[in-house]
């Protein structure tokens, strides 16, 4: 994993954005794999939605991020950025939380400074932990990592409680205390987002949460701002809840698919996608 990790460092220093899709179970994994991307994004949020059907208010820890990610490995190996919430405690566990996503083959883990239970971060009524506390995690997660390719990622939530002065010193502090990047989550417009892509702090992460607090734009405006890496990391988690909402609903209503049969992958395209190919031609190997 370490050859990964290196290669996901490297696009830092090459040009382009980073377009980094939500991959939050191990079929989303799969088809971000399939489509091409160079990582994607096992978000806390989209996790709580599809893997576990909960909302993302503190509900899921780290045995389930842990099952997820192990779950996720077992049938892609696409460069997995982990969204690890707040570390789920203080220095200790923030060691536990790096180390094991270190030994599932994260090629980047996301820390960020909410107080627990922590809430998604487009949702109003959050709490941050106070500054020195906050900064020390992030030292400890900079210390722990065996691997100096980890990619250790800070995520601040200060803009919605205490304003865009306060989110700018923790993005500082974090990068001080060893972080590689900084993500400033909930910006609330074209200026915010122009403000945090003009900072002086290393590669900027821009995050499009459709319907959220923050302008949707596209990879290629958000990198003439000025950023380095997006993510769009609960987009096909409420892709799934939309569609197959309104798919059950039909189904009640009419008793009869065949209408969506346009809207729905074949079964052999889906056993495609699903890797039977692969399982096929090692049983051919076997059985000679």
């Amino acid at each position: 994993m370490s050859e990964l990790r290196k290669k996901f460092r490297d696009l830092f220093n090459k040009p382009g954005m980073i377009v980094v899709p939500g991959a939050s179970s191990p079929l989303e994994a799969r088809l971000a794999e399939q489509a091409g991307f160079a990582a994607a994004y096992m978000s806390g949020y989209a996790a709580a939605c599809v893997r576990w059907g909960v909302p993302d208010i503190g509900l899921v820890g780290y045995a389930e991020l842990e099952e997820t990610v192990s779950a996720i490995r077992t049938v892609s190996n696409i460069p997995l950025v982990v969204d690890c919430d707040t570390g789920y405690g203080d220095i200790a566990n923030v060691r536990r939380t790096v180390e094991g996503m270190e030994r599932l083959g994260a090629v980047a883990v996301q820390l960020e400074d909410q107080v627990w239970p922590k809430k998604c971060g487009h949702m109003s009524g959050k709490f941050v932990e106070p500054r020195d506390v906050a900064v020390r995690k992030i030292k400890a997660a900079a210390a722990c990592r065996q691997d100096k390719n980890l990619v250790i990622i800070a995520r601040t939530d200060a803009r919605g409680p205490h304003g865009m002065e306060e989110a700018e010193w923790r993005a500082k502090a974090f990068m001080d205390a060893g972080a590689d990047m900084v993500f400033f989550d909930g910006p609330q417009s074209l200026a915010e987002l122009e403000q945090i892509s003009k900072l002086k702090m290393g590669p900027q992460m821009a995050n499009m949460s459709e319907s959220g607090l923050t302008p949707i734009l596209s990879a290629k405006e958000l990198e003439q701002m000025g950023f380095k890496l997006t993510i769009w990391p609960s987009t096909s988690a409420r892709i799934i809840v939309k569609q197959v909402s309104d798919f059950y609903a039909d189904l009640k209503r009419t008793g009869d698919s065949r209408s969506w049969l346009d809207r729905q992958a074949s079964l052999e395209e889906t056993n495609i996608k699903l890797g039977i190919n692969d399982v096929k031609s090692f049983e051919d190997k076997i059985i000679g």
